[in-house]
């Protein structure tokens, strides 16, 4: 979908908390797959390394994605997050590019 906002967000655990931080990461996505404005959202783990992982979100638009960051379902991962993570989380966000036809001559 053009003009939409994907958002790759990577997280590391602290030592002894991969599993919790999966969990917590399971449970964001029903209540975040349910709002306005969002296309998907899926968690992905790290095969090789157990205490990273990332979540691929795709927004409508920059609004969508600020009103997730107010909702109870986020300010809580967030909290939980802090104690969890061996660093703070990362966001990259990604826009389309647009894709030109090749030019027949």
């Amino acid at each position: 979908m053009p003009n939409t906002l994907i958002i790759v967000a990577g997280f590391r655990a602290k030592p002894g908390q991969e599993q919790r931080l999966r969990d917590e990461l399971d449970a964001m996505i029903a209540p975040s797959l349910a709002e306005d404005g969002c296309l998907g959202y899926q968690p992905f783990a790290d095969p090789h390394r157990a205490d990273r992982m990332v979540i691929v979100e795709e927004w409508a638009d920059e609004s969508a994605l600020a009103h997730h960051f107010s909702l109870p379902h986020f300010t809580h991962v967030a909290r939980v997050l802090e104690d969890i993570l061996a660093e703070p989380f990362t966001l990259r966000r990604l826009t389309d590019v647009p894709v030109h036809a090749p030019h027949r001559g």
